[in-house]
């Protein structure tokens, strides 16, 4: 057996096992398919053993690619922790990290924060999974992304793992043209004297607001429903009505068509935090964006102050 195996050859081979395809490996290491595959060869020239059973339409790994493909990672983590903190070293360092999100903390913060990362870590690929708060934490439960982004986690979840990072309002969104919008704060039932708009019943969002608006007379009425609250302010800058949204899906204050407006009576409020698996020890690339998503935890929406009346994912 030829011994001159290349860490770079271990690190191709420890994507394409988790990836199961060449093409999306090739591209997460930065080759060529066909030098990746050269580098997969040479890796099992130089173990002398076969490592993947591949064919034109998927690649598997064989019993000893599995056993190699376990023991590869848990040493590539540990050559990870040790680098990440050796200043220039870790600009070179290469892999991937998946974090789970809801789409307005997308918006609002998560930009700003992998920016930084990038910045650290130019050579890990981000990979962003926005989806609604429910698919948020199936995602973590079941391994698809390193981590989450949610206000929703432990209490849904015993094996999740929930972590602060700020609380934000619940306000009215309408354009700049409309009457409500200069406002200083309108209560929900003044909301619903006007063209209503909310997310569906099945979002995580509806039914705080449901729960929140239980007790409230002249609770405002749908007349629109969407599935995404983006989806919603785009119905508003269209003029089709108003909406209730949080605080962190809004625009800035220079936004030339939408405007937003602390709602009250009862003021409505949600916990924004970071999930994971409870236990579970992240990569060293995934704790360092985790890291810097907790050092937001001091930030607070664009909009009113975040007080908390109702709060969900604790």
């Amino acid at each position: 057996m030829n011994n001159k195996v290349d860490l770079a050859d271990i690190q191709a081979f420890a994507a394409v096992a988790e990836l199961q395809s060449f093409r999306a490996a090739a591209e997460v290491i930065h080759l060529s398919q066909p030098a990746f595959s050269r580098r997969i060869d040479k890796l099992e020239e130089a173990l002398g053993v076969r490592l993947l059973d591949r064919t034109t339409r998927r690649v598997t790994l064989t019993a000893v690619g599995r056993d190699f493909a376990s023991k590869t990672r848990v040493w590539l983590d540990d050559l990870d922790g040790m680098l990440m903190g050796l200043g220039d070293v870790v600009a070179r360092r290469m892999g991937e990290v998946t974090i789970a999100c809801v789409p307005s903390a997308v918006y609002y913060f998560l930009p700003q924060v992998v920016k930084r990362y990038h910045e650290r870590f130019p050579n890990i690929r981000v990979k962003v999974h926005d989806a609604s708060a429910n698919e948020v934490l199936v995602a973590v439960a079941q391994s698809d992304a390193d981590f989450g982004l949610n206000f929703i986690g432990s209490q849904e979840a015993a094996e999740i793992e929930f972590k602060p990072v700020l609380a934000e309002r619940f306000v009215a969104a309408c354009r700049r043209d409309h009457v409500l919008a200069r406002r200083k704060k309108v209560s929900w039932a003044e909301l619903g004297q006007h063209d209503f708009m909310s997310v569906g019943k099945t979002s995580g969002n509806r039914l705080l607001m449901d729960l929140a608006l239980a007790n409230v007379p002249d609770r405002p009425q749908c007349l629109y429903e969407a599935k995404h609250v983006t989806t919603l302010l785009g119905l508003v800058e269209a003029g089709l009505g108003v909406a209730a949204v949080p605080s962190l899906a809004m625009p800035g204050k220079d936004h030339p068509t939408l405007v937003s407006i602390p709602l009250v009576e009862p003021i409505v409020s949600r916990q924004m935090g970071l999930i994971k698996r409870r236990g579970q020890t992240l990569s060293p690339a995934a704790q360092q964006l985790y890291d810097l998503l907790v050092a937001t935890r001091s930030a607070r929406p664009r909009s009113a102050p975040a007080a908390s009346k109702i709060q969900s994912g604790q």
